[in-house]
């Protein structure tokens, strides 16, 4: 199968979050540092995109179409030579709606929630899928223009 693991698939901006995306922030994703790194002082270095070597950016989204509270708060991963700037908020308001460019999905399996039992004991595994996000850019949402009304 030309299926690997970590995958990206192609999702369409529109599939992904069908009632919006609104953007709270942006912020690089930072390498993981041992303990050993940090006790000698090596710098935090910025984590650099496997595939285009570009630096990642973490965008933290408000999904409008997420069922449940604890689900609406997601990550869109950004591979950019420059931090990306979030679209201008909705005048009086913390509100920036954005659409993402180049939106690809990468399943995996989060199975923190599985348990091994113990000898005799039965196991127990609550793993679910998760999603990764990744986009190329994003942008403002460019709102559609009333149609003329006929005379």
């Amino acid at each position: 199968m030309a299926i690997t693991g970590g995958s990206r698939f192609p999702a369409g901006h529109d599939f992904v979050f069908p009632r919006g995306a609104l953007v709270m922030g942006v912020e690089p994703v930072l390498k993981f540092q041992s303990a050993e790194e940090r006790a000698k002082g090596l710098p935090v270095e910025q984590e650099k995109d496997k595939e285009t070597g570009q630096l990642v950016w973490s965008v933290l989204v408000i999904d409008q179409a997420a069922e449940r509270k604890a689900d609406a708060a997601v990550t869109v991963k950004i591979s950019a030579p420059h931090q990306p700037v979030p679209p201008e908020a909705i005048p009086g308001t913390d509100i920036r709606p954005a659409m993402f460019e180049g939106l690809t999905v990468t399943p995996w399996i989060d199975d923190k929630g599985c348990r091994g039992g113990h000898v005799g004991e039965r196991h127990r595994c609550r793993a679910k899928l998760g999603y990764s996000l990744r986009a190329t850019g994003m942008k403002a949402i460019v709102a559609a223009k009333p149609a003329p009304k006929a005379a």
